[in-house]
């Protein structure tokens, strides 16, 4: 592996990483990996633990967040998937399944963290702690919302997610997109690298391979289009811009033109399905 970028935990600890280059599966890997690591996610900064409208940013979260949710359902309804069982991997504080409740789906989730566990049972919502508390059963969907960037023991972890989905099941996988125009552009202050956090980087191609090990193909690929918007505005804010929102605008709409024709979206939603035998 060789280097490609060196960059910081701008939001928490302030912290250097380095992020190395796995050529064989165009993937970058976050160095080194702190042995406290869950102590980066106790910030009041890790928005995705709580349910924050405090600031500017946090309105801005909340408001995407929302939009999205009824996105995702539909999404995976249009896949021929309503009122299945499906399992939230990365729950958070249980906004997805909540909604997919109400629309008659049997809902399972897993969230490590005892703050966002906390926040879901409020909600009506129990979730696991980790996948080895989910039971043996198989799910029709499986879902993981920028949640594959952060599994520690990445083969291992696939493995487990392939031996839950039913074998007519759909798997699906949103994660941040390093081949972006707004990652190249901001380069060490892109938001979406997120250390220590992202653990792994993703491309098209290392999505592809790294699911071809467990007898898995993409079936489609989406964009999530909001996301070059948030996250520019994050990096600009990284690069103390005091015009931050203004060129956060143009550069997440810039980011998304161009993706109209490389298809390298800021982050980018995989549905995957595994081969037939």
């Amino acid at each position: 592996m060789k280097l490609y970028l060196k960059t910081k935990d701008y939001s928490f600890s302030k912290q250097e990483f380095d992020l190395m280059w796995d050529e064989s599966k165009d993937m970058l890997i976050t160095h080194p990996v702190p042995e406290n690591l869950e102590t980066f996610y106790e910030g009041d900064n890790y928005i995705s633990h709580t349910d924050s409208n405090k600031s500017f940013v946090d309105l801005l979260y909340q408001r995407i967040k929302a939009m999205n949710l009824s996105n995702k359902l539909q999404l995976i309804e249009n896949q021929g998937y309503k009122n299945k069982n499906i399992l939230d991997i990365g729950a958070g504080t249980g906004d997805f399944l909540n909604l997919a409740r109400t629309k008659g789906f049997k809902v399972s989730g897993v969230e490590p963290s005892d703050k966002a566990r906390d926040k879901a049972k409020q909600k009506g919502i129990d979730l696991e702690h980790n996948l080895n508390h989910i039971s043996s059963s198989k799910y029709d969907v499986i879902t993981l919302w920028h949640v594959l960037e952060h599994l520690p023991d990445l083969k291992n972890q696939i493995e487990k997610i392939s031996y839950l989905l039913d074998e007519d099941g759909i798997l699906v996988v949103a994660v941040p997109n390093f081949r972006s125009w707004d990652a190249k552009h901001y380069g060490k202050f892109w938001a979406a690298y997120d250390v220590p956090r992202h653990l792994w980087h993703f491309s098209k191609r290392s999505i592809e391979l790294l699911f071809k090990e467990q007898q898995m193909k993409i079936k489609t690929i989406m964009p999530m289009r909001f996301d070059a918007f948030y996250v520019s505005l994050l990096s600009e804010k990284y690069k103390r811009n005091p015009f931050y929102l203004l060129s956060a605008f143009f550069k997440g709409l810039w980011s998304n033109v161009d993706a109209i024709r490389t298809k390298e979206y800021s982050s980018l939603i995989y549905v995957l399905e595994k081969e037939k035998t």
